[in-house]
């Protein structure tokens, strides 16, 4: 059976997608002494935005206050160019590949509305999870484990631990 690659059916080897994605971890602890991270863009992204509405806010503020400064704008930040890539990444991809679609997969069991606020509430909760664990998924457990810090190890059996449990307890929201 030949496959048509542009008919929303192919996806990446999942042994060389996890190779690719060691590779590009390889090249950002060579090229920037880090590892990947996504909540920093997102952080600087809100710093931005709150010091545009209210300047006079975030320079006094005790959080936003230590992200600013005369010389630099935040989001002139490797990491912001990083999540940017992602995303038009994911959108060049989802259009070569025929997966570019507007739609809202769910269960037959709920309506598109519960869906919506369901991954909203998650994304939301996620988000002040990463922001109390100093990090995401990805600058924890993914940069954590590759420089075999036990704290990355932790943060990734915690997160697919946490993974099961949870979607143990919402999988009626999907099935």
């Amino acid at each position: 059976m030949k496959m048509n690659k542009r008919d929303g059916t192919f996806y990446i080897n999942p042994y060389l997608g996890g190779i690719l994605l060691g590779l590009v971890l390889f090249a950002s602890y060579y090229i920037t002494g880090r590892g990947l991270g996504a909540s920093g863009a997102v952080k600087n992204t809100v710093v931005t935005a709150v010091h545009s509405v209210a300047p006079t806010h975030a320079e006094k503020s005790g959080y936003y206050s230590k992200f600013l400064s005369d010389d630099d704008s935040p989001m002139n930040n490797w990491l912001v160019f990083e999540v940017m890539g992602v995303v038009i990444g994911g959108f060049l991809s989802g259009i070569i590949y025929g997966r570019m679609k507007l739609k809202v997969e769910h269960s037959p069991k709920i309506t598109d509305n519960k869906r919506l606020i369901a991954a909203a509430v998650g994304g939301i909760l996620f988000g002040i999870g990463s922001q109390l664990a100093r990090g995401c998924t990805s600058g924890a457990a993914l940069s954590g484990m590759a420089v075999l810090s036990a704290s990355g190890i932790i943060t990734m059996l915690a997160i697919f631990g946490s993974a099961y449990f949870f979607s143990w307890i919402f999988k009626k929201l999907w099935i």
